[in-house]
């Protein structure tokens, strides 16, 4: 029989926090994060919005000596995963070191060191290059270093699966645990990819929104003026528990993680099917896993990206999927304050779904004044629910048409 998994330390840095207390209250306030690029200067590009972490000092989290071995990804990862581990109050000694594991991915890693790297190598000859420049980039050295930072010795991997990483993160850690490899998983998603290259790259396939001169309406899911989507940077950590190893130690226990479904489009490099298959058979998938029927969800942290065809198809598949139950669903993307935080969406994003479970709390989606006639359920818009959420889904769909959804449920002894 599966082990049961609870959910018992969260952790966040985001553009509307740098810790989950800022965050949650920011984004139930309905606060947007996007503004002005200040990474770089972005005023030739087309895009000159993002939602930047701000005031982030890594010093709080890691040695001085050994910041600058680490791209930002691995620091905002190391911000999250030290809230997280205190949060949960876990205790890492040499007596549970081999069976506590980490899982955090990353969809692009260190683009910033890359981008660094490459210049000093034009300019300057491979002799100036750093010997920290490929640990530094890696996206499976934000695992490596929360590992090496808490002494977790147990299964130590990462997604790399674009926006769908951190939730595919979380579910891979889920599965770890349901096995009996571990008791308990450092899971999630960090991503900073707000550079030159990495804007210009988005910029360039007309993914973006270029609402510059109104950077905090420019992120707007399931409106009908939406552009595009704004880039995000964060991360966001869960701890995930064996229940029974949870009780031992009397952790609190913020939810229990009963559902994973996992699926491709099979259609397109960054467009999703039109007939929303793949994202259907992904909720149903965690919807058999969890073993409930679908009239139990009460709230889904949507994808919400505020693309055009993005929003329209996984509503169209949140229709099929629930059928007449669509439409008492309270549904919101936090996208819409945050931005797309890529790689660390799902984490974000799981985090914002237990959070719901936990104070039965929703939060809005800002920035709907128009709604799209093929967006035609309850997004919540502008004003957060509270409303009894004893389920929630958290939906990630990525490039290349990966799909990953979490179910996260209120804990209960039976």
């Amino acid at each position: 029989m599966d082990k049961r998994v609870v959910v018992t330390g969260l952790g966040l840095v985001t553009p509307v926090g740098l810790n989950v207390k800022d965050s949650w209250e920011a984004l139930k306030s309905g606060v947007s994060g996007i503004d002005l690029i200040t990474h770089f200067d972005a005023k030739d590009l087309p895009v000159r919005i993002a939602g930047e972490v701000k005031g982030f000092d890594p010093s709080l989290y890691i040695e001085q000596k050994e910041i600058k071995k680490m791209d930002r990804f691995i620091h905002l990862a190391m911000g999250a995963s030290t809230e997280a581990i205190i949060d949960s109050q876990l205790k890492i000694d040499e007596s549970i070191a081999d069976q506590v594991g980490v899982s955090i991915g990353a969809g692009i890693g260190g683009l910033s060191t890359i981008e660094h790297y490459h210049k000093i190598l034009l300019e300057k000859g491979y002799r100036r290059i750093t010997p920290f420049f490929i640990p530094m980039l890696i996206i499976n050295l934000a695992s490596g270093n929360v590992s090496i930072k808490f002494g977790a010795k147990g299964p130590n991997t990462c997604a790399v699966t674009a926006c769908s990483t951190g939730t595919h993160s979380i579910g891979d850690a889920y599965r770890i645990i349901q096995r009996g490899e571990a008791i308990a998983m450092i899971a999630g998603g960090t991503e900073s990819c707000i550079t030159p290259l990495g804007v210009s790259g988005f910029a360039v396939m007309k993914a973006l929104s270029t609402r510059n001169e109104e950077p905090q309406r420019a992120s707007r899911p399931f409106d009908i003026n939406r552009d595009g989507f704004v880039m995000g940077e964060g991360a966001g950590i869960v701890i995930l528990e064996e229940l029974e190893f949870a009780k031992s130690r009397g952790a609190r226990i913020y939810a229990e993680l009963i559902g994973y479904g996992m699926s491709a489009d099979a259609y397109h490099l960054t467009s999703p099917s039109p007939d929303g298959r793949g994202a259907v058979m992904c909720m149903k998938k965690a919807l058999n896993d969890a073993k409930i029927a679908p009239e139990k969800i009460s709230y889904i942290n949507a994808h919400g990206t505020s693309t055009k065809y993005g929003d329209e198809i996984e509503t169209k598949a949140i229709k099929e999927v629930f059928g007449n139950h669509a439409k008492e669903l309270v549904i919101s993307s936090t996208k819409s304050m945050t931005g797309h935080l890529l790689g660390a969406a799902g984490g974000l994003e799981a985090v914002i779904s237990v959070l719901s479970v936990f104070h039965n709390i929703i939060p809005p989606t800002i920035n709907i004044d128009e709604p799209d006639p093929e967006c035609d359920l309850d997004y919540a818009p502008y004003k957060f629910r509270e409303l009894d959420v004893e389920y929630a889904m958290s939906n990630s769909f990525g490039f290349g048409g990966t799909n990953g959804c979490l179910i996260f449920s209120k804990y209960r002894e039976t």
